[in-house]
């Protein structure tokens, strides 16, 4: 951690940096003490997302594969999506790679403020970026493991190794300090001549401190709250012994106060979410922090719409990668789309999609499912027999079979099948991990056949501001306010169906489901249900119907989702616990 910089081509660089030789070692004496030397500390600090963490494969999937609606093949969703926490080192990325960062980070705030070549608002900007990225680690942390440690200086300034866990509340105070008082007054608008397309801007971190009240909100409102979720049996099989799939249910399960979030005024944490959210939304003279918007939705998952900056920004932040370079990677283009062999054809990868109980949620002509979702893709061994090419389609809806294979769902004839299907495949549908929900949204890469992608990660867009605005003028009744931005981020997609005030519990919900559809495979899912504290009750409503009669804790692609009190944190590493001496024990249920 003596190091100032690991390389240049990472998470939110720049493009002039992405044009440079990347270094491996960078000594402190030989960084510099000028506007370059500034950004040399800030770029060292965000490769930690990426060559820490996300270049191995396990981050960030890790924080999408536990919730209700994510599946995929038994394999790899093995143990985290199958509840066994401690069953291998993916949770570990978590822990160990937000600490290095914010380790590193320690590190470049100590030496760039004693850079006296810069200029003065290159320096500031450069701290608020570092100060934002230690926030947003402490953020990943304290909602995956409670109480945590905390760092004020690196491991080299001083600082013991064997730190105690600080309570909950203690966390979020110095993640809302740090943003309010080192990182907001110091970053560029995205407005600023100074501001560079891809950095975090003083919007990123506004953004940040919203989401951190909403979840400060939630979590510590008082049991009881109604929360309608669409759930249930996700399987049955039929007369004839065929798995069939099944429609979601309506459920309604009543909040639970989260553990360590008793402290917390509710309403004022949900007041504070929707004054800085409102500050992004509908900036006033005295808090403007940039101009935001969301995309139109043709642009959302486009390179260019990652890095527009104006009136239509939207991605605030995002783990960003480099294509052909196998240490500024990560996993994403693989699990959650597919690396192709050059002919439209899967070779490997499409590992993460999500269960049919999601896809039910939309509208018929909603853009994130007729385009967002993959309804035709062909893996490698339907590829193998030139005389019998095979192919997927999805889902398994009436209007699809048809387009696909010609046939309605009762066997009998309609027409030919339609472009794309009309190529001379055999297409077909199977209840498996194979046939899910996969999202395009991580399809626009550079070579979709290299398997070291740049393909980019949403860790925060505006859309998640507008729903957490939606959410926190429902808790305080500002219900028309809430329907207006919840409709905004609908009317992008194309749903048909506007939201209307019925009652209090039907637009909490409908905010609720919103997020899980907007949000779908960007890291959410499961801390919306943790943060609720519904997410056993979630959980633990999903299995199947088997053949035999006889029930299931299991979905449609096989993985359990039964889940028990010590799922609601993750562990600590076991090296952790058996090496700090301030830390005695484990999160309840972990060894």
């Amino acid at each position: 951690m003596a190091l100032a910089a690991a390389g240049f081509g990472s998470l939110a660089s720049c493009s002039d940096f992405l044009k440079e030789e990347p270094y491996s070692y960078v000594g402190i004496d030989e960084v510099g003490n000028d506007d370059a030397a500034v950004g040399l500390w800030v770029t060292g600090v965000y490769s930690k997302w990426v060559d820490d963490m996300a270049r191995w494969g396990n981050f960030p999937r890790l924080l999408d594969m536990d919730c209700d609606y994510v599946s995929g093949p038994d394999w790899a969703f093995s143990n985290l999506g199958a509840g066994n926490f401690q069953g291998d080192e993916v949770v570990n990325t978590l822990w160990n790679g937000c600490y290095n960062l914010i380790n590193r980070a320690n590190v470049a705030i100590a030496n760039v403020n004693n850079i006296t070549g810069a200029d003065e608002a290159v320096k500031q900007n450069g701290l608020g970026e570092i100060y934002f990225n230690k926030a947003f680690a402490y953020f990943l942390l304290v909602r995956a493991y409670g109480d945590i440690p905390l760092f004020d200086t690196s491991i080299d300034n001083g600082a013991d190794y064997d730190q105690p866990r600080r309570p909950i509340a203690d966390v979020y105070k110095e993640i809302i300090r740090i943003l309010e008082e080192e990182a907001i007054p110091r970053l560029y608008k995205n407005t600023d001549a100074g501001y560079q397309v891809g950095h975090v801007c003083a919007g990123t971190a506004v953004a940040l401190l919203a989401k951190v009240y909403a979840t400060m909100g939630a979590a510590s409102m008082p049991a009881g709250a109604n929360m309608t979720i669409k759930t249930g049996t996700a399987y049955s099989f039929d007369a004839g012994g065929n798995k069939q799939l099944a429609a979601p249910v309506t459920r309604i399960f009543q909040k639970t106060q989260v553990k360590g979030y008793e402290g917390f005024d509710y309403m004022e944490c949900y007041r504070e979410a929707a004054r800085w959210a409102g500050y992004l939304i509908q900036p006033d003279s005295e808090h403007n922090y940039g101009t935001y918007g969301l995309l139109p939705y043709g642009e959302l998952w486009t390179k260019t719409g990652y890095d527009e900056v104006g009136t239509d920004m939207e991605h605030l932040f995002s783990l960003r990668t480099r294509s052909g370079d196998d240490t500024y990677t990560s996993g994403i283009l693989e699990w959650y789309n597919g690396v192709e062999n050059g002919s439209g054809v899967v070779a490997t990868g499409l590992y993460i999609g999500n269960r049919y109980h999601w896809y039910y949620l939309f509208d018929h002509d909603d853009y994130r499912i007729t385009e967002g979702v993959k309804h035709r893709f062909v893996v490698s061994y339907q590829d193998e027999n030139p005389n019998n090419l095979g192919g997927f389609y999805y889902p398994n809806t009436e209007e699809y079979k048809i387009m696909a294979t010609g046939y309605d769902l009762e066997g009998n004839w309609v027409s030919d099948p339609v472009a794309p299907y009309n190529d001379g495949r055999n297409y077909y549908f199977n209840v498996s991990n194979e046939c899910l929900a996969f999202t395009n949204k991580y399809a626009d890469v550079t070579d979709v056949t290299q398997k070291y992608s740049d393909a980019y990660y949403p860790f925060l867009r505006m859309a998640d501001v507008y729903l957490i605005y939606a959410e926190a003028q429902c808790e305080l009744e500002n219900y028309s306010e809430a329907m207006a931005k919840l409709n905004d981020v609908r009317r992008r997609s194309n749903a048909t169906q506007m939201i209307t005030y019925g009652d209090k519990d039907q637009l909490r919900a409908a905010v609720f489901e919103e997020r899980a559809k907007e949000l779908a495979l960007e890291g959410d899912r499961r801390w919306d249900l943790i943060r609720w504290g519904i997410y056993l009750d979630v959980m633990n409503s999903i299995g199947g119907v088997n053949n035999d009669g006889t029930e299931s804790n299991y979905d449609e692609a096989g993985i359990n989702k039964h889940r028990e009190n010590r799922h609601l944190l993750f562990p600590l590493p076991s090296t952790e616990v058996s090496t700090n001496t301030a830390i005695d024990s484990n999160n309840p249920g972990w060894s």
